[in-house]
């Protein structure tokens, strides 16, 4: 499939097991930010929705009010952070190469890189929505 070029219909009935969608202020400054510090790639982007893909697996960012008429928009909260609680993983994204990048971009960075118990270094980067990025690779 042509992600570039698939239509939203045949799209919608390709997504299989568990999908993840992301609503953001603003798709153009997430997905610059995705591409920057996680070197993610971005199809259909315009100022409502992007198709994101991070190795084989993708993932879609949507603006906020694209979902004017859907129950969820009325939780979420006016300002940062809106993600609390959920981690997005990435584990194929060196840490510290990904700190580096997004502290040149001014994003917080919750915690730099760190070599955990669990066999990965990881470091918890915000994005300017709130959502926590923890890039992470086994230790070595």
């Amino acid at each position: 499939m042509d992600l570039n070029t698939v239509g939203a219909e045949a799209f919608g009935a390709s997504l299989k097991g568990i999908g993840l969608n992301l609503l953001v202020r603003n798709v153009q400054e997430t997905v610059a930010f995705l591409e920057t510090v996680f070197g993610m790639s971005a199809h259909q982007v315009t100022d409502d929705f992007a198709i994101m893909v991070y190795g084989e697996q993708l993932f879609q960012l949507h603006a906020d009010h694209t979902y004017s008429n859907n129950p969820l928009l009325g939780l979420l909260p006016e300002t940062p952070p809106r993600g609390a609680g959920i981690e997005l993983r990435l584990y194929d994204t060196d840490p510290d190469q990904a700190v580096e990048r997004a502290e040149a971009l001014g994003a917080t960075i919750l915690q730099p890189a760190t070599d955990k118990p669990h066999g990965l270094r990881e470091a918890y980067i915000l994005c300017a929505d709130g959502y926590a990025w923890v890039p992470s690779r086994p230790k070595g």
